[in-house]
């Protein structure tokens, strides 16, 4: 069976800007989504624990998200996946 995928509507905050919640999965696996409950994140880097709600802004700077690459993954896949840094979306949710 696939795993379970849920796209959310992104509430944006206004024309670039976005509040995120951002995860840790297992190792050194991160998330990003639009959806406090984290529901849609891969189950494959589970369990899941809630970090913290930031604020990304287009042409702002945010420390460990590349924001651009982030707010593409969101509105594409609904979430944003990394390892040590590094883009893993597509695989994470295959």
């Amino acid at each position: 069976m696939a795993p379970y995928t849920r796209f959310v509507s992104l509430p944006t905050l206004g024309m670039d800007n976005m509040q995120v919640h951002v995860f840790r999965g297992l190792g050194r696996v991160f998330a990003v989504t639009a959806d406090p409950s984290g529901i849609n994140l891969p189950s494959k880097y589970a369990p899941w624990t809630v970090l913290k709600t930031i604020e990304l802004q287009v042409g702002v700077a945010t420390p460990g998200v590349d924001v651009n690459d982030c707010l593409r993954d969101l509105e594409a896949y609904g979430v944003h996946v990394t390892d040590a840094h590094v883009r893993i979306t597509e695989n994470a949710i295959q």
